[in-house]
């Protein structure tokens, strides 16, 4: 049994005792991937957050019941879908298996329940159905839209009042609202676009509505955690929320959790700004569990920066805490928790102060001659390796894994980078064809030098 967990609510901004609606279950709802291409940085970590206070909560509660959603009917699909002329169903299955296999790697255990938009769309219908009955959405244009001014306490969840939402709410002004921040349910499709047959004409879901409804479907009226990247607080999950104690009734979601941004030099991640970095990629140059280590090295509402510099160390951090593991290798021993790392993760999720602990214990561990103590000690690290996600591979297998020095690479590309500058080019062709040589294939973007292995 771990310590009383505490979390930070987004909505009330205070860190509160977390106690479940029912004594013997948690549920749980992340906000998943639209999948239309494949996992970045930014996905990942909000995945890697949530999969944290998943492993926290399993080891509190009888039955946690963890349900991260894919999104598989968006504008955003239908746009790429038209751009690369492919069936659109073939492009969801791709990224999502994608997404499933990025997450994986990167030690995330399944979701209990992990639904669909296509197919919920019943379940969408009748909370629309719901809405227009109390009066709080209405039809125009062939749209159903929410009426924002129907429900008293919108912007409650964002902290933002009348004008803020409508200056942030990022939606299209169109002439049949009856207010800008008034946001689609129900939107026309045309032939040549995916839709659905419903009591107000062929189309499509809108993106909030998605999201309520998988909910009420899979977890109920009311759960007990939300959860997503800071991105999300407005306006979906503030549009969420609205519409789902609008048409539900209830209190919708008890606790609120939102993970900050992943920036790269102090700038959010962008595709626009050319530092997009995906999982996939990523995961060619750098072990996943180093990069799990990184997303977590920051408390989770912090922002967090995305470097080789900080996944060098990443790596480094884990190679002593593999060395402890690696000297009583094998020795069998029971997984227990230990006090320091529950303390610390049941404190609003404090990853840096569990990593401390880590550090103190493997400290522990090699000023000790004791077999006992030694033997207690990995018996704790593996523990909170079950409880953070870590220590997957076997000791040995982690070392002989490092054939790839990534620093020295980095080095190599610069060299080839200045080599080009200087127009010896002769020079940068031979760094290309010496690292070849080591199964390092270069790639030259816009946005500068990547490499993979061969």
């Amino acid at each position: 049994m771990l310590p009383t967990l505490y979390l930070t609510n987004t909505k009330t901004r205070k860190k509160e005792l977390f106690v479940p609606l029912r004594p013997d279950q948690v549920t749980l709802y992340v906000c998943g991937p639209t999948v239309y291409d494949v996992a970045h940085i930014g996905n990942a970590r909000s995945a890697v957050v949530f999969d944290v206070l998943f492993r926290m909560l399993r080891w509190q509660y009888r039955n946690v019941v963890y349900a991260r959603n894919i999104t598989d009917i968006d504008d955003k699909i239908i746009t790429a879908a038209t751009e690369r002329r492919e069936d659109i169903a073939k492009i969801t299955h791709r990224y999502t298996s994608a997404y499933q296999e990025d997450m994986a790697a990167l030690g995330c255990l399944n979701p209990t329940i992990e639904p669909k938009a296509t197919e919920t769309i019943p379940a969408m219908l009748s909370l629309i159905d719901a809405l227009l009955l109390r009066g709080h959405a209405y039809i125009a244009d062939r749209h159903v839209l929410f009426d924002v001014t129907s429900f008293n306490d919108y912007g409650g969840l964002s902290h933002r009042g009348e004008a803020e939402c409508q200056a942030g709410a990022r939606v299209e002004i169109a002439t049949y609202k009856r207010h800008p921040e008034d946001f689609v349910l129900w939107k026309p499709s045309s032939a040549e676009q995916p839709g659905f047959e419903s009591p107000y004409g062929f189309g499509r879901p809108g993106w909030h509505l998605e999201c309520s409804a998988m909910i009420n479907q899979h977890l109920g009226e009311t759960i007990d955690i939300h959860g997503g990247g800071n991105d999300l607080v407005f306006p979906h999950h503030e549009n969420e929320r609205a519409q789902s104690v609008c048409g539900y009734g209830g209190d919708f979601v008890r606790f609120w959790l939102h993970n900050g941004f992943v920036t790269v030099g102090g700038e959010k991640m962008s595709k626009s700004l050319g530092n997009w970095q995906s999982v996939q990629e990523l995961r060619q140059r750098y072990r996943p569990e180093a990069m799990r280590w990184l997303m977590l090295s920051a408390q989770y509402r912090q922002p967090l920066d995305w470097t080789h510099e900080g996944l060098t160390q990443a790596k480094a951090n884990l190679d002593r805490l593999y060395k402890v593991l690696l000297e009583v290798e094998s020795e069998p021993v029971t997984l227990l928790h230990d006090d320091g790392v529950a303390l610390a993760l049941c404190d609003d999720l404090n990853t840096p102060l569990a990593f401390a602990r880590l550090f103190e214990l493997a400290g522990d561990f090699f000023k000790s001659s004791k077999h006992a103590v030694r033997l207690d000690i990995k018996a704790r690290l593996l523990g909170a390796g079950d409880m953070l996600g870590f220590f997957s591979e076997q000791p040995k297998a982690w070392f002989q894994g490092d054939s790839v020095d990534a620093a020295a690479i980095e080095a190599k590309i610069a060299a080839r980078l200045a080599a080009r500058k200087a127009k010896n080019f002769a020079g940068a062709d031979a760094i290309r064809a010496e690292l070849l040589q080591q199964g390092i294939v270069l790639e030259d973007t816009p946005h500068g030098t990547t490499w993979r292995r061969a």
